[in-house]
């Protein structure tokens, strides 16, 4: 299973029972802390009504009295109020008062005059001098519609001559209690589902760096030209910002020391052959020797000190290629110019093995890219055209444009390419001899035109043609290369 799903089930199971535990305890409470509200409301009103009742109890007015006046057509009372959209239109209070042994002697319904409710916890407690309250049925028959009642004391000085109680039904109450708890459920959905996007997001989020990290890590390992990932405003400055640069530290470090321990072993290897040419031209030297000899064991030791020259100068211009992540210069770069400039430097080795050049190249082909590094990737496929050429043979250069692109294409007449070397002849420092009395190559200039090609986004084909002899070497170059590498997308 996936980190970022695995991420967005627990963040799901922990949000969906913390939401069940308190929406569970928002419910329980709603309906008891709504009837706590009411008994307490009721409380007041008990004492409130028996402080104005107590003159009439001690009269003996008690059922036509001021009390009771004052309380005719109660039920009738029409309040029209808009409790926050429920309509009120009657009152629901009841209000009986009983003597010292429980006899009802007023009810705003008169129904219950004379009963006796001294059984009933409101009265007899109060009667004890304690909290007088009770919820019961309104009638035997239907048990869940309940009745609350909260009784007061009426006193004459330190003696209770009387119990008032207020009754309401509880069942006034239930449209309050269940609009409640539908907002709760309303918001508690709302909740949960914003609260699903932001885990939907966190988990995204960091699935998605994490494998932008190892997408990276991955490339790196497979050798590619990759940048350090972007993360973007998201991430901020975070342990996954931190861990990028880790990594890009990290890579810098292996890459330079897996870069220098390559070089030394394969220049090392590579410097062998000329210096021991040169050790052993200098030895024979100071014997002595015929002029001729002396003369053509001088020209050696020349020619090997040139070819550890252009070796070093390749080296460094491919070491410099190949650090490079993306192009730094953009500019029109006209191919066509640019291959006839090279041709004129590489005049006088032309002429040297008559070579003919037929011109096919056209005029104004351009390309954007580092004019630069082009030239020497067009140079070193020159330099190779040349070497395989055979005296008095022909070069065929070509610049057409091919679906988007300019093919710019080379054909010498030489050999070709033998089997064996037709995967290798990218590696570096691999040469193939190059003609009689002709040493072998650095082993570095295709490997330079591969990396200018990756970092321009071209495409690099080098064959023998059909029908031999000869080989072939084709570069695509796309007229508008790919964007220097910024890294991912920023989330």
């Amino acid at each position: 299973m996936r980190i970022g799903l695995r991420l967005l089930l627990g963040f799901f199971l922990v949000l969906g029972l913390a939401l069940f535990v308190v929406l569970r305890v928002l419910l329980d409470e709603v309906k008891p802390g709504t009837r706590l509200a009411m008994e307490d409301s009721l409380v007041d009103a008990a004492y409130t009504l028996a402080q104005l009742a107590t003159p009439d109890m001690k009269a003996g007015t008690m059922a036509d009295g001021f009390f009771a006046r004052s309380l005719q057509g109660l039920d009738a009372a029409r309040p029209a109020a808009d409790l926050s959209g429920f309509r009120k239109d009657r009152i629901d209070y009841r209000i009986t008062i009983t003597d010292v042994q429980g006899i009802v002697r007023f009810d705003t319904l008169p129904e219950a005059i004379g009963q006796d409710h001294s059984r009933w916890n409101d009265v007899v407690r109060t009667l004890r001098g304690e909290y007088g309250a009770r919820s019961s049925p309104a009638s035997p028959y239907d048990p869940d519609n309940t009745v609350m009642h909260v009784a007061a004391p009426i006193r004459d000085g330190d003696r209770t001559i009387g119990v008032l109680t207020v009754s309401r039904p509880n069942q006034r109450l239930q449209p309050y209690i269940d609009r409640s708890e539908q907002r709760i459920l309303r918001w508690s959905w709302v909740l949960l589902g914003l609260s699903l996007f932001i885990g939907v997001l966190m988990s995204w989020w960091i699935a998605s760096s994490l494998s932008r990290l190892r997408g990276y890590a991955n490339a790196v390992s497979r050798g590619e030209r990759v940048p350090l990932p972007v993360l973007g405003r998201l991430s901020g400055s975070t342990e996954f910002t931190d861990l990028a640069a880790a990594l890009e530290r990290m890579r810098l470090k292996l890459e330079d020391k897996a870069y220098v321990e390559t070089y030394v072993h394969t220049l090392t290897h590579e410097l062998k052959s000329p210096l021991a040419a040169i050790r052993g031209a200098a030895e024979l030297l100071q014997e002595e020797l015929p002029a001729a000899d002396r003369q053509r064991f001088a020209g050696n030791i020349e020619r090997q000190a040139e070819r550890l020259r252009l070796l070093v100068d390749k080296l460094l211009q491919l070491a410099h290629v190949e650090q490079m992540q993306g192009l730094t210069t953009r500019e029109a770069v006209d191919l066509s110019a640019l291959t006839r400039e090279l041709l004129q430097r590489l005049e006088p080795r032309l002429r040297l093995k008559a070579l003919r050049v037929h011109d096919e190249l056209g005029h104004g082909q351009v390309v954007q890219g580092d004019a630069f590094l082009i030239g020497q990737a067009l140079q070193n496929l020159l330099d190779n055209a040349i070497d395989f050429s055979p005296q008095q043979g022909e070069l065929r250069l070509r610049l057409q444009a091919v679906d988007g692109q300019l093919e710019w294409s080379v054909r010498d007449q030489g050999p070709g390419l033998p089997d064996y070397a037709r995967e290798r002849i990218f590696e570096r420092f691999y040469s193939l001899p190059r003609g009689e009395a002709m040493d072998k190559g650095s082993g570095l200039g295709l490997c330079l035109v591969q990396q200018v090609n990756e970092l321009h986004g071209g495409q690099l084909w080098v064959d023998n043609v059909q029908p031999p002899p000869g080989c072939e070497a084709r570069w695509w170059l796309p007229k508008h290369p790919p964007a220097p590498l910024r890294g991912f997308p920023p989330l």
